[in-house]
């Protein structure tokens, strides 16, 4: 693994092969139709290149062989050994492509390629490795029966299974949902956002090469609204998992309400809050409190959006976050020293600059940034932070998914549990403080998912990732996720 300033990334660009055709039963395709989706660089704005925008009968043909190499057993009734000996292998080869991989990401999605190559591709790697060791590591169940009987308690795959991934962690995120679905026998169905599908197209590639029978990963990549729905409506679909808005996992709930009652998991938005009492470490609060908002250019679902710092520190610590958050320059992904990259779209950048006139009209006070940065043709935004911001205000109620920040005071404890909980939301959120009695109690009491003690973006492969309330159900990583990909089936055996 080399450094990523070895690595000459403009050449690497002009050289890269970019897929662009959908995987289907082990091949790649074109869509029946042969209409294709420009699929841009938010960088600079330009075509990366044109590609498959599937159909309706693009997918109805997925599914289908995704349903008979499941029955066949081919996968599904592998030995469990086996099974992780080819996910391992797999691994093996992103590795080997870990360049190429972060690349694409980074110009697929607009990210800072010191991310894509330092952290989302070891992420990935990291997630399928550690559960494919799981996959001959985790034992059923014998319950505890009458001394005449004996009850059999097993995980079986749930059979065909619908994973769609969002823009913003297109890779991880991938892997989050492939590596539990596959490592549990089932065959699955992926569709990579449309703006994003290019490292999920080629990893899957580097599936079927590492031996993984063909039709157990297909991906589609299309339209979001015709061929997300007409996927989630499909009545042979068991099971489908969802990264993405609020908005949009309502709408595959009722889509499985519709069909065939298929299993449904969702991570979905966030509006977390940051708590900092008067006795934290001020500097680290601030510093990562900035990029808490920042990172990612705040596209991040677990993005801490909301500062709740303690009125005692207000002045103080505001300095200080403005100083960190003069570090959070957007600049030109490409480039290893750049942090924060570019917004996805013209469309999110209309959304945040939307917000920030919300903000003003609010009353909240603009301290920091507020404007589009233009730059080489590309989407970008300056750091923006919001002062005295009243937790019924929009701008801290409503996901921006922009770099945002608003600091909104507290008086104490009481009050810092009842502005956290006021939220729509329950993904992500931490409390600083050097008391363990206020860090722990605050920490239990506020209603989400993960929360962060004196840290913030805490965790890794080993504990699981979802959200309470209009953040979701289910849990990516960890040995949780497996559960969600299974079904429980109990043999009950009567002795004579």
């Amino acid at each position: 693994m080399s450094d990523v300033n070895s690595i000459n990334w403009i050449k690497l660009t002009q050289h890269i092969k970019r897929p662009n055709q959908a995987i289907i039963n082990g091949m790649n395709t074109d869509s029946t139709s042969g209409r294709t989706l420009e699929n841009f660089n938010p960088a600079n704005g330009q075509i990366l290149d044109h590609v498959a925008d599937c159909t309706p009968e693009d997918a109805d043909l997925a599914v289908k062989n995704a349903r008979e190499v499941f029955e066949s057993g081919v996968w599904s009734k592998m030995e469990p050994k086996e099974r992780k000996l080819t996910m391992l292998r797999w691994a093996d080869l992103i590795e080997q492509h870990q360049a190429e991989i972060a690349l694409l990401e980074s110009l697929d999605a607009g990210k800072p390629i010191s991310d894509t190559y330092d952290i989302d591709v070891p992420s990935a790697l990291n997630t399928i490795r550690w559960t494919a060791e799981a996959i001959d590591k985790v034992y059923e169940e014998i319950a505890p029966t009458p001394h005449n009987t004996i009850a059999l308690v097993e995980r079986l795959p749930l059979g065909v299974v619908l994973a769609i991934v969002p823009w913003n962690f297109p890779l991880s995120t991938t892997a989050w949902k492939l590596a539990p679905a596959i490592a549990t026998g089932n065959s699955v169905i992926l569709k990579p956002d449309p703006k994003t599908p290019m490292t999920a197209l080629y990893i899957a590639q580097l599936a079927l090469e590492a031996g993984l029978p063909a039709g157990v990963l297909n991906v589609l990549p299309g339209d979001g609204i015709s061929l997300g729905k007409h996927l989630s409506l499909h009545p042979d679909i068991d099971g489908q998992t969802f990264t993405g808005s609020t908005k949009v996992g309502k709408l595959l709930m009722q889509y499985a309400g519709q069909s065939n009652l298929k299993r449904t998991f969702l991570e979905l938005g966030g509006k977390s809050a940051n708590i900092v009492f008067a006795d934290a470490d001020l500097d680290a609060a601030a510093e990562m409190a900035a990029m808490g908002v920042f990172y990612n250019c705040g596209q991040t679902c677990t993005a801490g959006t909301r500062v709740l710092v303690q009125k005692s520190i207000h002045k103080a610590f505001v300095k200080k976050v403005l100083h960190y958050a003069q570090q959070w320059q957007p600049n030109d992904p490409i480039h290893p020293e750049t942090c924060m990259g570019a917004i996805i779209n013209q469309a999110q950048l209309d959304t945040i600059q939307r917000y920030i006139e919300i903000g003003k009209k609010e009353g909240a006070k603009l301290i920091l940034g507020g404007s589009i940065i233009k730059q080489n043709g590309g989407y970008y935004h300056q750091a923006t932070i919001f002062d005295h911001v009243d937790n019924n205000m929009r701008i801290a109620q409503e996901e921006i998914f922009g770099p945002v920040m608003t600091i909104i005071p507290f008086k104490d404890e009481a009050d810092a549990i009842r502005i956290a909980n006021d939220s729509p939301y329950g993904l992500a959120g931490a409390v600083w403080s050097q008391n363990i009695n206020t860090a722990l109690k605050v920490a239990k009491s506020v209603r989400t998912g993960t929360m962060g003690v004196n840290n913030y973006f805490g965790g890794d492969i080993t504990v699981p990732f979802g959200g309470f309330k209009e953040s979701g159900n289910g849990r990516d990583k960890s040995i949780h996720a497996m559960n969600d990909y299974t079904e429980l089936k109990t043999t009950w055996i009567e002795l004579s």
